[in-house]
């Protein structure tokens, strides 16, 4: 490890093979970020999904020492190909790469995975890779699943966040990433009924071209030019916090763990 005093990086891709070594052997575990690229209407950047996912996942590491692997960032979003930029791989394509991605981390000796997720065409996929991999350790979270998360979310936003280009995850990119003007985005969306919310959550969404047609400039229900850097930074807060409570939970009552669909279950 380095000499000079200086804390152990967060990042895996700043570590050396034997400085990884060194941390298996502690038993902590590994946050691998899960995202997107695709586009977030007309003030989001292409790559909110994974920034968000990586942002809040260094925040959690910053505080429990944590390791954070690079995200997997082209994933299922054949709904918004319409739009110039998206990448979309199929979900096929997605879960054999996760799956593969998180074999070799457990091959190495990393024996809790701690997935965070940004994108929620992600998760039927993830849930699938966590069922495969069984017994082995492999926890899945969005970064907005806690409470506190959501109750800042309504606080601050209410029916204006909306499904996609969401004013809270423009906010966490607005921390640490380059600011849009909001008069990109100024005129409000179309609003979303509940209805619509729970038919679609889950980026259960068209073909790419009745999507486009529907949602014209990306958002969906989501007021853009709400977001706030100031907010921003709460939310990565809170989140970051959330994740290192239940995870030292989890790991405080039982180092083996293991996700079955929604549940927990230990072996």
């Amino acid at each position: 490890m380095d000499t000079n005093q200086k804390p152990l990086a967060l990042a895996l891709s700043q570590l050396t093979w034997p400085e990884v070594e060194t941390y298996i052997a502690t038993g902590k575990p590994l946050l691998l970020p899960l995202g997107s690229f695709e586009q977030h209407g007309p003030m989001g950047l292409m790559g909110t999904d994974y920034l968000c996912a990586e942002t809040v996942a260094m925040a959690a590491a910053g505080i429990a020492g944590w390791l954070v692997a690079p995200p997997l960032v082209y994933t299922p979003a054949p709904f918004n190909m319409a739009f110039a930029g998206t990448v979309s791989v199929s979900v096929p394509t997605f879960t054999l790469l996760l799956e593969e991605v998180c074999s070799s981390f457990i091959s190495h000796g990393f024996n809790q995975i701690y997935l965070l997720n940004g994108h929620g065409a992600n998760l039927e996929p993830a849930r699938q890779v966590i069922k495969n991999l069984a017994p082995h350790a492999i926890k899945l979270r969005s970064w907005w699943d806690f409470d506190e998360v959501q109750d800042l979310r309504q606080t601050a936003f209410g029916t204006w966040e909306g499904l996609h280009a969401t004013p809270a995850e423009i906010s966490i990119t607005q921390v640490n990433q380059r600011r849009l003007d909001p008069d990109l985005a100024r005129e409000p969306p179309m609003p979303l009924s509940e209805a619509y919310i729970k038919a679609h959550s889950g980026d259960r969404h068209g073909d790419p071209i009745s999507h486009q047609r529907t949602f014209p400039d990306g958002r969906v229900g989501s007021h853009s030019a709400l977001a706030s850097p100031h907010i921003g930074t709460q939310l990565i807060a809170i989140a970051a916090q959330a994740i290192v409570d239940e995870l030292s939970d989890l790991i405080n009552a039982n180092p083996a763990y293991v996700e079955t669909g929604d549940q927990i279950r230990v072996r």
